[in-house]
């Protein structure tokens, strides 16, 4: 998953991929039913769903977006061949049919795909949905002016790396020839090598169905053409308000995971934080059939929600593939010293981190780089056990060891936007905790731009620094593989393997695990290698962030998967 203050190349999201834990999602302190001020907590077809959001549903073409970003409102309007299971929790996290009849039928060796539609889908427009269409969809993803999506396609597809799209040369009918249609129901792909996770690559927003005769190319987000429950009936500024409503030629008898149930849907975006809580907590009016997908509660509007129980039966919490970390640069003295980062590993004072990050509310502290989630693969360790204040006696031994007896004096870099990832709040508490082993730092501080430009580049990655990842897919091969697999080191771009790892071993292990096809059985082997690979305390984990989110007193029928971590509109009905 992107990470939500870098680049848009990479999610979780200022909206998904911002940000998790173990068990399952909550809504309220007692169950997972938001029921409002009614009493009846039955979901019923009908009314206006308000959805208030900091950031707008910008460039709503399905070729740009990423299937986790935009708080689940692209999946109102695009089906894909596969989805994610829409239940609460953990069970949230597998992956399901949508446009397909099954998640998809690999040959031997997990190289080719083949896919069948479901019969009887339609547009919008009520013509037919066929697999020349999802061929087509995918395929004006690679033109560079529809650039933004996932980049997956382009790395795993045969023959696809230097692939333009299908606007530079009009002439071509055949398009990615990785992709075969033999008739209007039956896709197959070819992949480059196994990849048993192709399934849920085929979640993401680019295998929407697209009709080429419909394509208006850059002008197409203005009017998609629907293949969900929803279609868009204005789209004003670029996704700062977004009207959705019924589209009446989907069937709930060929899609089992969306409910559809409000008749119309009204997206407005642009809002100040503050104000959309406080909107929620007021629920007057149209605001009381509101929800968020983007806007947390705070540390401040928590405490006041916590000391009202109506307000607090309207609070959702999520969980998301996530975790915030100290990232080395073994190339950069001290931290070519294993002992120095490991000293710095059993210094660390969690509880501080997690309360600059606002509390154990919205923050777990973390000791492995995978969420501690099932679909991960997560495996407990602790390599460097520091307690929750840190071991500062442990932290000194190691460094006389490394030949710093009396202490060394670092440069931690970090954001100083104001979010709870790689905030000065945080690098303040490093700051302090590593002042007790004897490790002076000096915080570099820089604006979000820069510090994203510095430490994604090979060329100016700092030795220490704050980082952050999340999953584009609840599994452990989207986690691990950009962070630590050698051959996705990117020295003339953005790089996302901030400790230049590039070990022969760990990278056949990725190959290994890529060509599973049981998820379960991949799972378990991720769990091993973080273990394996946490040894090199190349990262220091830190935590995983929660979600905490208000819905107005009307809403019913909240569900929030451990895949997106937010809740999900296609679930939500209101009075």
């Amino acid at each position: 998953m992107r990470q939500p203050s870098v680049i848009a190349r990479r999610v979780a999201a200022a909206s998904v991929s911002l940000v998790v834990a173990a068990g399952a999602a909550a809504c309220g302190p007692e169950d997972n039913d938001a029921k409002g001020s009614g009493g009846d907590s039955t979901p019923h077809k009908g009314g206006t769903l308000t959805v208030l959001n900091s950031n707008p549903q910008q460039d709503f073409d399905p070729a740009r977006l990423y299937t986790s970003g935009g708080g689940n409102v692209p999946s109102l309007v695009f089906r894909t061949l596969t989805t994610r299971n829409r239940e609460n929790g953990e069970a949230g996290a597998k992956v399901v049919p949508d446009l397909a009849t099954d998640t998809g039928r690999p040959n031997k060796d997990a190289t080719v795909w083949t896919y069948t539609l479901k019969e009887g889908l339609k547009y919008e427009d009520g013509s037919p949905i066929t697999s020349a269409d999802i061929k087509y969809g995918i395929e004006r993803s690679f033109a560079p002016e529809l650039s933004g999506g996932a980049p997956y396609l382009r790395d795993w597809l045969v023959r696809a790396a230097d692939y333009q799209g299908p606007y530079k040369d009009k002439g071509d009918t055949k398009g990615l020839s990785a992709i075969e249609t033999p008739d209007a129901r039956t896709i197959v792909f070819h992949l480059n090598k196994p990849e048993g996770e192709f399934p849920y690559l085929a979640t993401q927003t680019q295998f929407t169905p697209v009709p080429k005769a419909k394509d208006t190319g850059t002008k197409y987000e203005q009017h998609p053409l629907s293949s969900g429950p929803y279609k868009v009936v204005s789209n004003e500024n670029d996704g700062e308000r977004l009207v959705l409503e019924r589209n009446t030629h989907w069937s709930a008898s060929t899609d089992a995971e969306r409910k559809a149930y409000p008749d119309k849907i009204d997206v407005r975006s642009g809002l100040d934080s503050s104000v959309i809580n406080q909107r929620l907590s007021s629920s007057q009016g149209a605001d009381a059939a509101a929800v968020t997908t983007d806007t947390n509660l705070g540390p401040a509007e928590l405490a006041k929600v916590t000391g009202d129980k109506e307000l607090a039966a309207r609070v959702g919490t999520g969980h998301f593939g996530y975790t915030d970390y100290i990232a080395f640069n073994p190339t950069i003295k001290p931290f070519d010293n294993a002992q120095v980062r490991q000293a710095i590993s059993y210094a660390i004072d969690r509880s501080s981190v997690v309360n600059a990050a606002g509390g154990s509310a919205l923050a777990e502290p973390a000791t492995t780089f995978l969420p501690n989630q099932k679909s991960f693969g997560y495996t407990q360790y602790d390599h460097f056990p520091a307690g929750d204040a840190g071991d500062a006696a442990k932290a000194k031994e190691l460094l006389k060891e490394a030949g710093y007896a009396k202490g060394l004096t670092v440069t931690l870099t970090h954001s100083n936007a104001k979010d709870f990832e790689t905030s000065p709040e945080i690098a303040t508490a490093i700051q302090d905790a590593l002042k007790k082993a004897g490790i002076t730092v000096r915080l570099q501080g820089l604006e979000e731009n820069d510090y994203s430009d510095k430490i994604h580049s090979v060329k100016s990655e700092p030795g220490f620094f704050l980082a952050h990842w999340g999953a584009d897919w609840p599994s452990g091969g989207p986690f691990l593989a950009p962070i630590f697999d050698g051959r996705q080191i990117v020295k003339d771009g953005a790089n996302f393997n901030t400790g230049l790892l590039d070990d022969k071993s760990v990278n056949a292990e990725i190959d290994a695990i890529n060509k599973l096809t049981d998820l379960d059985a991949a799972a378990k082997r991720w769990g091993a290698l973080d273990a394996k690979i946490g040894e090199r305390a190349l990262t220091v984990p830190l935590f995983h962030p929660v979600y905490k989110r208000l819905v107005g007193g009307d809403v019913k029928n909240v569900v929030i998967s451990d895949w997106t971590g937010v809740l999900d509109i296609s679930q939500v009905a209101v009075k």
